[in-house]
């Protein structure tokens, strides 16, 4: 601690008096006292000065960090050490803050709670708690961490001592710091060495023999009683290493060395040491044996142990092992590894090598890395040329061949890219180039793949296809024009031969109700004309049906078809030609309504040419039984089965010709072998399938198939039904006229409920054009609702019609059509619709467009004179 400096002056007597003045032996006596006090003031000053000096060098010393405080613990002096330990200047400090501060706060803490447990009272956390000891008097060294200006922090050893007054009164404390990081790190290496040692010594993985210099074994720690299967008492001061050793191996060690070293060495204990009594590093392969008498590959390593105090001399031998089988197993895995690797290589190699293909690799700037013999061939160059040239080189178009490679690059891949090799003889070969990118394992670019396929014979024959198909195209073509001539010819005899067919059955039945009537010879002669100008009138039509199906221009408008109507009007219409011969005829009794998606005039074409033929070629009082019968829940079947005679398999494969009426020719039924025909074309048209099974003497079934649906419903898109319905004038004002042209009574039936919503439109129907026109030129409606597909006369033609007549030009007349195609929409609204709507109707969308027809309506009458 500071000890008070004390004044160097001249000496002073006790009793404060000079020293000079006396005389005598007192006077003797006091100059002997005298120059004794004066002797011992100058030592005892000297001692001090001695002291003062080092106390100086001490607090001065940029070794130890000396910090002074008051009593209060506030920094009073803040030496050199303590600047360059902590990195704050004295000014920083002094008279500011105390070393607690300075200090790691939770060791500070920690401190506090540990010495108030030592000390049984309880101790502030913070300036207290470092000096509380060295208060009572005790002297106090600990360690803390010290925190600098910088934030960095380092382990310090604290010295620290009450500063008191004469009185013994503490006027401050005294801080005496060394850095301890040196320290620390020093025992933290030490431990960790020691540990390190310990845990490879005493390590169950490790085998560590200690012998004396003999070769006797003093220590077999736990690794080596491990692997050894000997406990320490079996071998200590009993064995050496060699009798745990392959003798053969030992011996033919023994003999290695000798040869390398150039000197004799036995073959023990000395051939597994020699090296290392030399000073020589010696780590080597041998195999030790167990107590059981296994063995197991070891790799060992043998150190010499000196003597320190006798000039190192050997005083024993260390051989650490460690078992080496997982290691001599690998290397084995790894061998059969590298052998399969090979042979995958080989493998490899042989499927490039084999493939039809030229395939090459490249790297990313299109320079050639490797090549099969298809490019050695196409090319006439040997992989040594190839590889290392550019790509590009190799092609009579370099530019585009170098394209295709960036190409690759860019994409990814390229498929059928057309090149043409030129090989070094000058021959050319058509390619088609296919390239993908690869990459190495970590994903990095690696170059171009490529395949190079020889598509010179496809050329050709491409070429020879090419022209076969202008021939191809050329004869399509002319069938095109001949089945077109041809079927304005048969439309043109069908025409032509109306005319005078006309006035032969016409003056026929003039003739067979002539006054006076004919003789019975007469009318049996009239009756057989008109009997041969029916038939001929029934054949020229169904001649002109099959002509127009077969041209592809027949005109369907497939919807929902109920087959309920369908067989009801059939019936009506083929029961007296059944009662004619005494054919009854039985249809089923529908009761839940069925519907299929059919062409409804076509479809009732379809049943009754069924019913026609069923009681044409059935036997006199015969039956007839019709069906419908749902034979997938997508799919329903109409069947007809008669009572006739039935059909053999040869006329049942001829019953589709056209004009083959199966023998029937000489038969008493007229007929035309057409109908048939048309009949399985139109089912077809609809998606459907006509088919027939019979059985001779028993009768057929004819059936047709056809696609189920639901029945017509009110589409609302998620709107009210009556949504858009709205009255566009008030109740009693004049009614608008709407004109529907339909021919389906189905569809018929839904507009009628619908305008019931609208008491201010009144509605006018017609089930064709032709009626549709008359009425429209009669009433002249503000709106007109028309379907596409109607019999006789399109939607379309009675359009241009209404279009082209000045009293109805001016009418709105809208679409409303199963014709849901985009073409047929597009095609629609360019003839002249005001809008164009499919079926099924949308509420909402109908009652909108009707409005706007109606207000448009509304506009075009207030601007006309």
């Amino acid at each position: 601690m500071l000890s008070p400096m004390i004044p160097f002056g001249p000496p002073t007597s006790r009793s404060g008096t000079s020293s000079t003045g006396d005389s005598g032996p007192i006077a003797d006596q006091n100059e002997d006292t005298i120059a004794v006090e004066i002797v011992t003031e100058v030592r005892r000053e000297e001692v001090l000065l001695k002291a003062g000096a080092l106390q100086n060098a001490i607090f001065n010393s940029a070794n130890f960090s000396s910090i002074a405080t008051d009593e209060k613990g506030v920094i009073q002096i803040f030496n050199v050490g303590a600047e360059r330990m902590l990195g704050y200047a004295a000014a920083d400090v002094m008279n500011k803050i105390t070393p607690a501060d300075i200090s790691d706060p939770q060791e500070v803490i920690a401190r506090a709670k540990a010495l108030s447990l030592e000390l049984g009272t309880t101790i502030a956390p913070g300036f207290e708690a470092l000096v509380f000891k060295a208060s009572r008097g005790i002297e106090d060294i600990y360690e803390l961490t010290y925190i600098r200006k910088d934030g960095s922090r380092f382990p310090a050893v604290v010295s620290v001592t009450a500063l008191r007054d004469e009185g013994k009164g503490i006027i401050g404390y005294l801080l005496i710091g060394t850095d301890n990081s040196a320290r620390k790190r020093a025992e933290e290496a030490l431990l960790k060495a020691g540990a390190l040692q310990s845990a490879i010594f005493n390590s169950a993985n490790f085998s560590s023999i200690a012998t004396d210099e003999k070769g006797v074994i003093q220590i077999f720690n736990v690794g080596a009683e491990r692997m050894l299967g000997y406990a320490a008492a079996d071998v200590m001061n009993k064995i050496t290493p060699a009798d745990i050793s392959d003798p053969q191996e030992v011996i033919a060690r023994a003999k290695a060395l000798s040869a390398e070293l150039a000197t004799t060495i036995s073959p023990g204990f000395e051939a597994l040491v020699f090296k290392a009594s030399r000073g020589i590093e010696d780590i080597y392969e041998l195999t030790y044996i167990r107590k059981d008498g296994s063995r197991f590959p070891a790799v060992v390593s043998v150190t010499a142990l000196r003597d320190i105090r006798d000039h190192g001399g050997i005083i024993g031998y260390l051989l650490i092992g460690t078992d080496n089988t997982a290691r001599k197993q690998v290397e084995e895995e790894q061998k059969k590894l590298d052998q399969r690797l090979r042979d995958q290589q080989f493998y490899t190699r042989s499927l490039i090598e084999s493939n039809i293909d030229a395939l090459m690799t490249t790297d990313p700037h299109g320079i050639i890395t490797d090549v099969n013999k298809q490019m050695e061939a196409l090319t006439d160059c040997t992989r040594d040329e190839l590889i290392g040239a550019p790509f590009k080189s190799y092609f009579t178009e370099p530019e585009r061949a170098e394209a295709a490679i960036k190409l690759v690059l860019s994409e990814k891949k390229v498929t059928n890219y057309e090149l043409t090799v030129r090989a070094r003889d000058g021959k050319n070969t058509v390619v088609s180039y296919n390239a993908t990118t690869f990459y190495d394992r970590d994903r990095r670019l690696q170059g171009v793949f490529a395949a190079a396929r020889d598509v010179t014979e496809r050329k050709r024959f491409e070429v020879a296809l090419q022209e076969s198909n202008v021939e191809l195209a050329s004869a399509k073509s002319t069938a095109e024009k001949a089945n077109l001539a041809k079927s304005g010819f048969l439309s043109s005899m069908s025409h032509e031969l109306r005319s005078p067919l006309n006035a032969i059955l016409g003056f026929a039945q003039l003739m067979e109700t002539a006054t006076p009537l004919p003789t019975p010879a007469q009318a049996a002669r009239i009756a057989q004309i008109l009997q041969a100008g029916w038939h001929l009138l029934k054949l020229i039509n169904e001649i002109l049906d099959l002509a127009v199906i077969e041209s592809g221009k027949v005109s369907l408008s497939l919807e929902p078809v109920s087959l309920d109507e369908v067989m009801c009007e059939c019936q009506a219409m083929m029961e007296p030609q059944a009662q004619q011969r005494g054919i009854h005829m039985t249809f089923p009794q529908i009761e839940d309504p069925v519907f299929v998606w059919a062409d409804r005039t076509r479809l009732k074409q379809i049943v009754i040419n069924l019913l026609s033929n069923a009681i044409k070629y059935n036997k006199e009082q015969g039956t007839v039984v019709v069906d419908c019968v749902a034979v997938t829940p997508l799919r329903t079947r109409i069947s007809v089965k008669d009572s006739g005679a039935g059909l053999v398999p040869e006329k049942l494969a001829q019953l589709f010709q056209p004009f083959n009426r199966l023998g029937q020719e000489a038969g008493g039924v007229a007929g035309t072998g057409i109908g048939l025909v048309v009949t399985k074309q139109l089912a077809e048209l609809m998606d459907g399938i006509l088919g027939v099974e019979s059985i001779v003497g028993t009768g057929s079934v004819f059936w047709i198939e056809l696609l189920s649906t639901a029945a017509p419903t009110l589409a609302v898109d998620g709107a009210e039904p009556a949504a858009g319905a709205q009255l566009r004038h008030a109740p009693g004002t004049r009614q608008s006229t709407l004109l529907y042209i339909e021919d389906n009574p189905a569809n018929m039936m839904l507009v009628e409920q619908l305008i019931e919503q609208r008491p201010d439109i009144k509605l006018l129907t017609a089930v064709n054009g032709s009626l549709g026109i008359e009425l429209a030129r009669a009433t002249l409606p503000e709106v007109i609702l028309m379907d596409i597909n109607l019999p006789g006369m399109s939607g379309i033609d009675a359009l241009k019609i209404l279009r082209a007549d000045p009293a109805t030009a001016h009418i709105p007349v809208v679409a409303l059509s199963a014709n849901a195609m985009l073409r047929d929409i597009d095609l629609g609204l360019a003839a002249g619709f005001f809008r164009y709507l499919t079926k099924p109707i949308k509420v909402k969308e109908f009652f909108e467009t009707l409005n706007e027809a109606l207000e448009f309506a509304e506009k075009s009458a207030a601007q006309s004179p």
